[in-house]
């Protein structure tokens, strides 16, 4: 029986739906991985939820071993995001470190899963306890991380690698850069069957015209010039490892670039303001709480290290409401396709795909906007 607790969708702890890494699958691994050489045991899981992760200590060395439902991630896809990491380190980026096994692969399937070893990040994981969609602590620390999350874009300019293998748990933009995002859906679908599957008991063509393509109208083709670019695209604070604590606090750590893609640096600071600058599962009588300040210095601290101009900040205001599009529908498939669960797709679907861009026409979502705007 699984009695391994995870994050829910409603910042709760419900059941995993994967199972903990066991001391068999450790066996398995240390079969292959020079790493993990030596009496291996686990000292703390991971309660992230789309997979399982498992801090391990193997003698004086502590690894982090990470699983994946095969389906969710083959050993290909999984390597697309390695060579990225790779690239990143060799620009010397504090990027996470990939461990490859003893065949020099850096991604190995066994048994309907497939595995990936890092060397456990150096710095403090301040964040650790935090659920996704918490902000970051302070402005200080949002500029650092808009600094840092600048150089990465720096680094990654002459990274040049195709889209990705699968759509599931990616966030990519191709609906966002599409002139008719409800037409481009229409025909990804008979390529994505969890996704139809779901979406054909929805008035999905409807619900995008209401709550999200007056959003994208507004982006009138801007979003087509900008440069393609491979962006981690999960930038929050619990993927960051700090040294120090508080304002002074630096970044010591970049890890989980499980949403990695390329789409572009405005997509990918759009989804970091999103990430950190909205309280969305903390909100009160009038919804999710934004914190301005925090979006403020995220964009103060990319803009000293990577210039935008007016019309870039007016364009990322812009992008802010759809940001969430592809990556939402990504989960409403990984729900309804992978794990089953109506329900978690409901939540994807109605709270995370169509209340976030409502959100946003909102008071609280129009004065961050405003903000944004007057930013430029």
């Amino acid at each position: 029986m699984n009695d391994h607790r995870v994050q829910g969708l409603d910042n709760d702890e419900v059941a995993a739906d994967w199972p903990a890494i066991d001391d068999g699958e450790l066996a398995w691994l240390r079969e292959h991985h020079v790493a993990l050489d030596g009496d291996c045991r686990v000292l703390w899981h991971s309660p992230r939820p789309f997979s399982a992760a498992a801090l391990v200590a193997c003698g004086p060395r502590r690894c982090f071993v990470k699983r994946h439902a095969m389906q969710v991630r083959s050993a290909r896809v999984l390597e697309e995001e390695h060579r990225f990491i790779a690239h990143l380190a060799g620009a010397g980026l504090p990027v996470v470190q990939v461990l490859p096994a003893r065949s020099g692969a850096t991604a190995l399937e066994h048994d309907g899963w497939t595995y990936e070893v890092h060397a456990e990040g150096a710095g403090a994981d301040l964040y650790r306890d935090s659920p996704s969609w918490t902000p970051l602590a302070d402005t200080a620390q949002a500029r650092t991380a808009g600094a840092m999350l600048a150089r990465l874009h720096r680094a990654a300019a002459d990274y040049h690698a195709p889209q990705r293998g699968t759509h599931l748990l990616v966030a990519r933009d191709e609906l966002i850069r599409a002139a008719d995002p409800v037409a481009a859906l229409r025909q990804q679908l008979p390529e994505r069957p969890g996704l139809a599957a779901y979406l054909l008991h929805q008035p999905w063509e409807q619900d995008l015209q209401r709550a999200v393509l007056p959003w994208h109208r507004a982006l009138a083709g801007r979003l087509q010039a900008e440069p393609v670019l491979w962006g981690h695209n999960d930038w929050h604070a619990s993927n960051l490892l700090w040294n120090g604590r508080g304002p002074d606090a630096s970044i010591a750590t970049i890890f989980d670039f499980g949403l990695a893609s390329p789409a572009s640096a405005l997509f990918d600071l759009a989804t970091a303001i999103e990430r950190n600058a909205i309280a969305w599962l903390a909100d009160d009588a009038d919804g999710p709480v934004a914190h301005p300040d925090i979006a403020l210095a995220l964009l103060t601290g990319y803009r000293q290290e990577r210039a935008l101009s007016a019309a870039q900040v007016h364009l990322l205001a812009d992008l802010l409401p759809v940001v969430h599009l592809d990556f939402a529908l990504s989960e409403v498939e990984y729900f309804q396709g992978v794990t089953g669960s109506s329900g978690n797709a409901d939540v994807a679907y109605h709270t995370f795909l169509l209340g976030h861009a409502d959100w946003f026409a909102g008071p609280r979502g129009r004065a961050l906007l405003d903000g944004l705007h007057a930013a430029a």
